[in-house]
């Protein structure tokens, strides 16, 4: 089974992406932008779901802090964010991200692009 890092600091947004993900995936949750990079170290996602707008550490820092690491630099991230700001998507890919979602999480797209990176 393929694990899923998210690393989401709202109650709802997390329970959503469960709600989608936990019959499919092994999840592993963090809820701020420290403990998600822990987490990817800690437990090699094969993906992480990744919100931008984040506690302690923002997904900006937390993302080009995985992919400086060299154990966790080629694990897929996938930007999800509410900011949906012309511009947001490239500072995203420049921070390291592979791809970009915005919220209100379309599922459809969602599952699209996890087949996509993980298959």
């Amino acid at each position: 089974m393929k694990r899923i890092l998210i690393v989401e600091d709202v109650e709802l947004n997390r329970d959503l992406l469960t709600q989608l993900l936990e019959d499919t995936y092994e999840l592993v949750i963090a809820v701020d932008g420290a403990a998600g990079v822990e987490m990817a170290i800690a437990h090699r996602p094969d993906i992480i779901l990744m919100d931008l707008s984040l506690p302690l550490v923002d997904g900006w820092e937390a993302t080009r802090r995985i992919k400086a690491n060299a154990s966790t630099a080629a694990i897929p991230v996938v930007a999800i964010t509410a900011n949906a700001m012309t511009g947001d998507e490239d500072r995203a890919r420049a921070a390291g991200c592979d791809d970009f979602m915005t919220k209100p999480v379309d599922e459809d797209l969602l599952f699209a692009k996890l087949r996509h990176w993980l298959d």
